[in-house]
This record gives C-alpha cells, structure tokens and sequence, in this order.
C-alpha cells in the first residue's frame, strides 16, 4: 500500500470536491483528492460520438441565476450556449399531440392548467417560508415533513390530468415519484432554486444554457490547474479513521494521512465508507435515509435537427406515454448534428435498467417518433446511460430526502464530525443538485477547512 500525507484529503473528484481542492491549493494547503472511478467530473460525464458530437450523460446544463458555476466558468474561460428552444413545445397525452409555449404544457383543459398553475403558485408561496439554511426549523417542519409532495397533490390538485403533469416535472427535477419526496425537502429545493418555475423552465431557468464542449470538460479544467500528484484516480475509499493527530483515508492500495478531510460525495455514498470511530448516529442515519432519485439519460442522434424546421423546440412532455416522461432537444451549436434528448425517471427508470439495452432502444426510439414523425425512427446513433447502475453514483440526479427524514436527521447534513467535513451539492443552500450547488459546497467546505487549519 502507498502512503502519502498532505493538509486535506478530498475524497471525490466531482465538481465540488475539485472546487474544494483548487480553492485550498490556491490558500497553500497541500491537496491530495481520491477518486474511486478513472476520470473526474463524478455525475458530469461527456463522451463523444465517433463524428466528434458530445454527449453529456450526466448534468449539463447552467441557468442564468446560477452565480457560482458561471463565476468558474468563466474562471477557466469555457463558453456556454443557449439550448435551442424556439418554436413550440409539445404535450404527447391520451395519444394525441398538443403544441403550445412556456413551461406550463396546453391541451389538458382549462381547468388542469388552471390547476396546475395555481399549485406552482402555492408551491412557490410556501418554500419561501423554509429557511435554505436549516429547512428543518421551518413552521410546522414535521408536519410538511411527514407529507410526500405525491400526498399533498393529492389533497389539492384536484384533477388527474393536472396531477400528471406534477409527476413529470418531478422526474424530471428529482428523478423520483411524488409520493417518494418529502414536501419540506421539495419546498426546499424550490426555494434554493428561486421558485418552481425557474427548476423547469429552459429560457430564463435551469435548462438554458449548454456548456460548450461538455459538462466533463468544467472538472477537466479544474483539475488541470491542481499539482500533478494531486489527484489519486481509480482508488475507491474503504475507510476513514480519525484520531487526535489527524486523518487516515484508505483504499485498497493507497493510504492518504491528513490534518481533516473532505467527503464530496452524495450521503447514501458516503454511507458506505467505514468510519472509525462511527459517525455519530444522527450523520449515519441521514445516510440510510438520503437515496438517489433514479434516471436514465437517453440520446438519439441525427444528421441534423429535422423537428425544427416542422416549427418545434425538441421540448416535449409525455405524461403518460412511458418509457419517456420529457425530451430536450440538445444539439450542439451551429449547423452540425441534432440531438434529442429524452429522461426515464422513478418508477419507469427502475423498470427499464431491467430490460435488455436493444429492447430500451427500440422503446425510446419509437416514443421520439410519436412525438417528431417518422425521421425520428432512424437516428445515426443512440446512447443511453442508467446511472443506477454506477457504482460510484447509485442514481441521479441528486440525493433526495423522503418523507420524515429532514426533520429528524437534516441537522447533521453540513455538521463536520470531527475532523471529517461534507461537501457535494446535496449539502448546497442555493442551487441544492445542481452543478451551481456543488462549487457553492465545495467552497463552503475549503473555507471550513481552512479556519480549522488556522486555529490548530
């Protein structure tokens, strides 16, 4: 076994770990960051097509409001662009095709829209009374707590159809069904997000911009400016022992002793590290009750984005149309390849990693043909990703709390135990699961890390 020391060990080359390494590389504090896969990014993951296309298999897009990933974009000088959504959106329900505009789909009746929008509205007026620092000392904490987002829609969406368009907007924001999110943790999410509209929207929200060259390529970068050694890569950690003089982070082959360590990885990951001494039970609990929502990310690629010359924005929902629950249409920029997207999430995500790969093909094919014509049925390439299926992920895209978790144990979410601090977007105030969340984590950590460093 190796042996190696340093002032932290980050364990996690995911977009929040990097932040925390570089942000204390740039203080002067010896590094070393361990990483269980053979590359970095964590759930940002590009690959490329045989033609040079990239593919973004993990997260990949940047919203307007999200200082902090932009901030490092910018940093490292990566270019953005703008999804492409000009043209109309469509809504695939009952077998029929709807087309309409903005993020709210059409075709469901006057009374589920109106439905629909009234429960964004109650939604968004009751996450600003959670507080993005300890959601958990919200009014009546428990008693949202103890509610799934599925159980209040229930009592107060009173139409099934506008029901339905909640559930796709869940899979699509968690991964996950209504009825497995606690409503504090979503009116927490939505608040850090700055309201429900912002979680789903395309121009002006979450989805608007693509980062050129692939969402890999912002962890690539922030890796290149560390120390060569720094990063440890292919080296899963096993255990952590910590003691009065330091830390020990072990893998198979490799022992890293430090002053304090960072685990930048979701809880239900971090749960599976040995811990000596153990965590203290409320830490490990939140560890047995965080799961990964789950997703499977599926690109069909073309000769070029044939929808948009019919007048349409690639965006679609299928509420209940499975596999697919919504597509994207992320084509690279200029005049090259088209690229539909679409996401199996929750439930129908679970059924599908169960069948063969052709047999998940031939379905996501066809559901893009219900929705872009018959061009769609013979894509130049397809690519899917069941991100339940990693190892070192177990689910996507973000950590998610059920019902009566937060309140109990979402206290112990950011406090370090012992010389062990967290970091990893599920422990964001602002932006929690998405790229802007890691960086503002993996920034908040190094700062913690730092001024215990100073004081000793």
């Amino acid at each position: 076994m190796r042996e190696r020391r340093c002032d932290v060990a980050v364990i996690g080359a995911g977009l929040s770990g990097l932040r925390a390494a570089l942000t204390l590389h740039e203080a002067k504090r010896s590094v070393i960051v361990v990483e269980a896969r053979e590359r970095v990014g964590g759930r940002a993951h590009t690959v490329r097509l045989d033609d040079g296309t990239a593919i973004d298999l993990g997260g990949q897009w940047v919203g307007p409001t999200q200082r902090e990933i932009h901030a490092t974009l910018c940093e490292l000088g990566i270019a953005t662009y703008a999804m492409y959504d000009a043209g109309a959106n469509v809504l695939l329900r009952r077998g029929r095709l709807h087309r309409y505009q903005g993020s709210i789909p059409r075709g469901v009746g006057i009374f589920a829209l109106a439905s629909v929008g009234l429960s964004m509205l109650r939604l968004d007026r009751m996450a600003k009374g959670v507080p993005l620092e300890a959601p958990w000392q919200a009014a009546r904490a428990a008693e949202l707590d103890a509610l799934s987002l599925g159980a209040w829609a229930d009592r107060h969406v009173g139409l099934q159809a506008a029901r339905d368009l909640l559930r796709v907007a869940g899979l699509a924001v968690w991964g996950c069904e209504l009825d497995e999110l606690s409503l504090l943790h979503a009116l927490f999410y939505i608040h850090a997000a700055g309201g429900l509209d912002a979680l789903i929207s395309s121009r002006g929200g979450a989805q608007q911009d693509l980062i050129a060259g692939g969402a890999q390529g912002v962890a690539e970068a922030m890796a290149a400016r560390l120390d060569a050694d720094t990063l440890e890569l292919g080296q899963p950690v096993r255990r952590i022992r910590q003691d009065d003089d330091g830390v020990l982070v072990e893998s198979d082959a490799l022992s890293v002793r430090a002053a304090r360590a960072i685990v930048a990885l979701p809880p239900t990951l971090a749960g599976r590290i040995d811990y000596a001494p153990a965590l203290p039970p409320r830490r490990d609990q939140l560890t047995q009750r965080m799961p990964h929502g789950a997703i499977i990310k599926c690109f069909a690629v073309y000769a070029r984005p044939f929808w948009r010359q019919h007048g349409l924005s690639g965006h679609a929902a299928l509420p209940d149309s499975p596999p697919l629950a919504v597509t994207f249409d992320a084509s690279p920029p200029g005049d090259g390849a088209g690229v539909l997207l679409g996401f199996i999430g929750g439930r129908d995500a679970r059924a599908w990693a169960a069948r063969d790969p052709e047999t998940r093909r031939a379905a996501v094919i066809e559901a893009f043909a219900r929705v872009f014509g018959a061009e769609a049925r013979t894509p130049r390439h397809y690519v899917d990703h069941d991100w339940t299926s990693e190892p070192f992920t177990r689910g996507c895209p973000v950590g998610l709390f059920a019902p009566g978790a937060l309140s109990a144990v979402g206290e112990a979410l950011r406090a370090p135990c012992g010389r062990i601090h967290w970091a990893g977007t599920e422990t964001a105030t602002v932006w929690n699961g998405y790229f802007d969340g890691a960086i503002q984590a993996g920034q908040r950590a190094a700062r913690e890390v730092g001024a215990r460093l100073d004081a000793s």
